[in-house]
């Protein structure tokens, strides 16, 4: 029974990723739809560089300073975002050769792996936290639906709008969301004995290089091929403000 709450916990904090996919039924103009998606790509871009820079990689940074010589631990964080960085571009690569004409389409994809990657480490942490101290759980638990919120958006907006189709974009945004949840229960059956704070933060600051590699690389182009700068610095903004709201409550 004592593992019922840490599961539940994780599970919903994972699953909220599927609000953020209900934007796509909001009824857009035709001649705002690429307003629409250039501000959701800028978001989305904006939400994981913010969550790398003011979460994963600070707090990953410290775990390992705490551990290990100042030499060590910035070699391992360097090793870590590098082969991030590495991971995602040979990623894409092979994605590209199956889809050469909706790349779109290939940022929903790419987003659902780098947010799947992001997930699962915290599903871990969520389920460790909430095991030992169910309130810290609950308070970890708040903050991680909070900012997986905006990610759904990431996920659903790009396959919806190069698809059309309703079922794929939540298909894909409840699909990452699961990785949650799927972390919980690994850490629970396979990997308690054997996971550490250092192992998280290594494989959180993995994930950092992936989703700062993707944004600057791919969401960022992306969003300015429409020439709608405004709503560009409309989307970064909010993305910022969204993090920052996360951090404070």
């Amino acid at each position: 029974m004592k593992i019922i709450i840490p599961l539940l916990i994780s599970s919903i904090a994972g699953l909220s990723t599927v609000l953020g996919s209900l934007v796509i039924f909001f009824k857009i103009k035709k001649e705002n739809i690429n307003k629409f998606i250039t501000f959701c790509l800028a978001f989305s871009l904006s939400v994981m560089i913010s969550i790398s820079i003011t979460d994963l990689i600070p707090s990953s940074t410290f775990v390992l300073y705490s551990k290990y010589n100042l030499f060590k631990s910035t070699l391992i964080c360097l090793i870590s975002f590098l082969i991030g960085v590495f991971s995602i571009n040979l990623i894409n690569k092979k994605i590209k050769k199956h889809n050469d004409n909706n790349n779109l389409y290939k940022l929903g994809i790419l987003s659902m792996l780098a947010l799947m990657l992001h997930n699962l480490p915290e599903g871990v942490a969520t389920f460790m936290s909430a095991y030992k101290d169910v309130s810290l759980g609950i308070s970890l638990g708040i903050a991680i639906m909070l900012h997986n919120i905006p990610e759904g958006i990431s996920i659903a907006v790009p396959i919806y709008y190069s698809t059309g189709s309703y079922s794929k974009a939540i298909k894909k945004t409840l699909i990452s969301g699961l990785a949650e949840p799927l972390g919980a229960v690994l850490a629970y059956i396979f990997l308690s004995r054997f996971i550490t704070d250092s192992l998280i933060s290594i494989i959180l600051i993995f994930v950092a290089g992936i989703m700062i590699t993707l944004s600057i690389n791919e969401l960022l182009p992306e969003a300015l091929k429409y020439k709608k700068n405004r709503y560009i610095i409309w989307g970064l903004l909010g993305g910022i403000v969204i993090v920052l709201l996360t951090h404070i409550l």
